[in-house]
């Protein structure tokens, strides 16, 4: 089984009219893998190879990369990983060579018995997340930008303001994750429990959103 650190919270702030300060949330799953999800900016390398000395890890040990999807944010430090294999939205690569993976086709990427990535197009139309049982049977769901933070539960106005390219679709993809998971790690916010009232409060949503 695999246990899930989170490295650093992501935020989101608007600062002014037309600027705003951000960073995307980074995650380390250890265990049979070692996986890194989502790599922050590029400005935060350093950041990421002081959080994984923390576990004894380098970056080295990577075994593979998810970029939920592929805004800057979210890509910036990949390149610190060059023995793992790297999943950025629906591309799948190693070095120069690609690997053709039906995500299109809702078909989900197996890294092990215990994490596998799923495709969750709606904020983009390329973007996965990344489930993971931990070894008490938890299903930890790693978004990206699928879910924006906690207060986009209750306030859709949140993630639609955020940026989707197919609402329709993200409003699917929030209850399927929803539905299976125990923890969201969303991609500008902390950590949190799911609960049945989450769960119903998006049920009502999904069922007054338009076909």
């Amino acid at each position: 089984m695999s246990e899930v650190t989170v490295l650093y919270e992501g935020y989101s702030n608007m600062t002014g009219k037309d600027q705003m300060t951000a960073n995307c949330s980074c995650t380390l799953i250890t265990g049979t893998h070692n996986v890194v999800v989502d790599t922050m900016t590029a400005w935060d390398s350093q950041k990421i190879i002081t959080a994984l000395q923390k576990h004894n890890v380098s970056p080295d040990d990577i075994n593979y990369v998810v970029s939920t999807h592929g805004h800057s944010d979210h890509i910036g430090n990949n390149n610190l990983f060059l023995n793992a294999k790297h999943i950025v939205g629906f591309s799948v690569s190693f070095r120069e060579q690609y690997y053709m993976h039906p995500f299109d086709k809702g078909e989900e990427y197996v890294i092990n018995d215990s994490v596998k990535v799923i495709p969750t197009p709606g904020h983009t139309l390329s973007c996965v997340t990344v489930l993971v049982t931990t070894a008490e049977g938890r299903v930890v769901a790693i978004c990206g930008d699928l879910f924006e933070n906690y207060e986009d539960i209750d306030n859709p106005n949140v993630w639609l303001e955020a940026g989707s390219d197919d609402p329709v679709q993200q409003m699917k993809n929030r209850l399927k994750v929803i539905e299976v998971a125990n923890w969201i790690i969303p991609g500008h916010g902390a950590k949190f429990h799911v609960t049945e009232q989450i769960r119903n409060s998006l049920r009502k949503q999904a069922g007054n959103a338009p076909v």
